[in-house]
Formats: structure tokens, sequence, C-alpha cells
């Protein structure tokens, strides 16, 4: 009695790798897309974890906004540490904050940028240092 032999031929593996070639083409740059939004998403976050410490420090010292965003992770008090401002495709992720009393404190630098002279109309405003557009094509400082 002969036996049959089982496998698959060379066109029917073909194939397959074919159409995994043209699912991996279609999925990866949605995945890049879903780590850019999640990125975005992070940064919008910890934007209000830091307006919500600077809140908090104003209310602590009767009308005060600190001159330096170190000062909100002084002891760990109001915010554990500053986090990062991701901006992805346009900025490295940074903590640093670009701290100014001039009027254009926003010099699309990335990180943060933290209005510090009393004198200002923005006294205490904090905003991604970032003039790009996020994946929604909102400015980052209308956030």
């Amino acid at each position: 009695m002969a036996m049959k032999r089982r496998g698959f031929t060379l066109i029917e593996l073909m194939i397959v790798v074919a159409i995994l070639g043209i699912l991996s083409a279609i999925a990866l740059p949605k995945f890049a897309e879903l780590i850019r939004k999640s990125n975005e998403g992070s940064s919008k976050g910890n934007l209000g974890a830091v307006r919500s410490a600077l809140s908090i420090y104003y209310g602590d010292m009767e009308g005060l906004y600190p001159s330096d965003l170190a000062a909100l992770a002084v002891n760990k008090k109001y915010i554990a540490e500053i986090p990062r401002a991701k901006a992805p495709n346009y900025h490295n992720d940074r903590a640093t904050a670009n701290q100014d009393a001039a009027a254009t404190v926003v010099t699309d630098a990335g990180g943060w940028a933290y209005v510090n002279h009393p004198g200002d109309a923005d006294f205490g405003t904090l905003w991604v240092n970032c003039s790009h557009t996020d994946t929604r094509g909102g400015v980052w400082t209308s956030y």
C-alpha cells in the first residue's frame, strides 16, 4: 500500500507569505500612529498633573506661583517630579521648562513653557513648548 505524503506545496507556502507581507505592511503604520497617539495622551496628562500641582502651590502660597517649576518637586510636596513633555516627531522628550519673563515663552524647543514673571498677564501659565500640531490637528500650545 502506498502512503500519501502530507504537507504543503511551494505555491501554498508562497501565498501564505504574501498574505502575511500584505497584512504587516498595513499594520505597521497603524502601530506607529498608535504609539504617537499614546505619547501625546501621556503629554496631555502630564500637563494636567503639573497644572494641578501649580494650582495647589498657588493656594498654599496664598496667591503666588513658583518662580521655577522645580519648586513643585521639592520634598515631593506637590508633585514627585516634573514629568517629561512628549511631542512625538518634533522634539525629544524633556522635563525641563523654558521659564521666561518675556511675552513669547513658547520657543518650540520641546519640554514645558512656563510664565514665571508676576507682571505678565499669563503669570503661572504652563504650556507644552511646541508650536506644531498633534495628530488631531490641534496646536500644542492650545492645551
